[in-house]
């Protein structure tokens, strides 16, 4: 009977060891810990950027919803959507029972879904270190390993595509419209950070701001030597008020992005080398010009 008792009890303290040693908590971009017995295996993403995250981990099997704006990789678009990652549908998510929600610190539904009993991890990568340590993150949350060796993968492709640029791009002075408003990608952002790694000059400067709403004047006078700009947002570009002098107009020397290669790159995400290769594949096209020689 002690015999019995005793490895009922070892058994016990065993159980008690692996849960803990499966137990984990992460302290997401908003300052709170969370803390969960063990990986989530039922996962609701509420940002494209995160959506793509898990999935470059390996773990898009985890999935059990998204926001309306994710749609990488292509087996995410069979999957229930919950609304948009601002203002999503709370009755949606929580019939889906996960274990976690990921979602951006500027949603409004953290509370919302914390008072339900919902555990809610926000996390906003603006920037390539953001990029770097919401990889980090997602991997500690879902107890993979090798989330530094993604990181590393981006790393070298986006060198790459820097180092297949000729030396003439130091010369470049790009200007990245992400909105017709116009909104612009300035130094600081996580395009503009890239454009400073293919070696190109950017016309919107770091005391703007990440992402400012410019005067269109403002581009006229900065003269840019390119402009990239999605096909949502290209239409009547180039009748604005004095934009047919501008130099990259003058020349066709617009980049014109369809909306898979938009997507692709204002997310700060796993695929930001793929947008790093897109933007360098512009400012090759446009190099190669005869008249870029003059």
């Amino acid at each position: 009977m002690k015999a019995t008792l005793l490895k009922l009890a070892l058994g016990f303290v065993a159980a008690l060891t692996l849960a803990g040693a499966h137990a984990l908590e992460v302290t997401d971009d908003r300052g709170v810990t969370v803390h969960l017995d063990k990986p989530p295996q039922r996962i609701v993403s509420l940002l494209p950027s995160l959506t793509e995250t898990v999935c470059e981990l390996g773990q898009c099997a985890r999935l059990v919803g998204v926001d309306r704006y994710s749609n990488f990789p292509k087996s995410v678009q069979s999957l229930p959507q919950v609304g948009g990652g601002l203002d999503p549908s709370i009755e949606a998510i929580v019939a889906l029972k996960p274990d976690v929600v990921l979602m951006a610190t500027s949603s409004r539904a953290a509370q919302r879904l914390e008072s339900l009993g919902l555990n809610v991890v926000a996390l906003e990568p603006k920037s390539h270190a953001d990029v770097r340590r919401v990889l980090d993150k997602v991997g500690q949350l879902l107890a993979v390993p090798d989330a530094a060796r993604v990181w590393r993968v981006i790393e070298a492709s986006m060198a790459a595509a820097a180092q297949s640029l000729p030396l003439a791009v130091r010369n470049t002075r790009v200007y990245f419209e992400v909105n017709r408003a116009p909104y612009a990608a300035g130094e600081t952002s996580f395009i503009g950070e890239t454009l400073t790694r293919l070696g190109a000059q950017n016309v919107v400067p770091a005391k703007l701001g990440s992402f400012p709403k410019l005067n269109p004047e403002f581009v006229v006078r900065a003269n840019p030597d390119v402009i990239m700009v999605g096909d949502r947002n290209y239409a009547g570009m180039e009748g604005r008020p004095g934009w047919g002098g501008i130099r990259a107009v003058q020349r066709n020397n617009v980049c014109v992005f369809s909306v898979a290669q938009s997507d692709v790159l204002v997310r700060p995400g796993p695929r930001m080398a793929d947008g790093a290769r897109i933007m360098a594949r512009c400012l090759q096209s446009i190099l190669a010009k005869p008249e870029a020689a003059q």
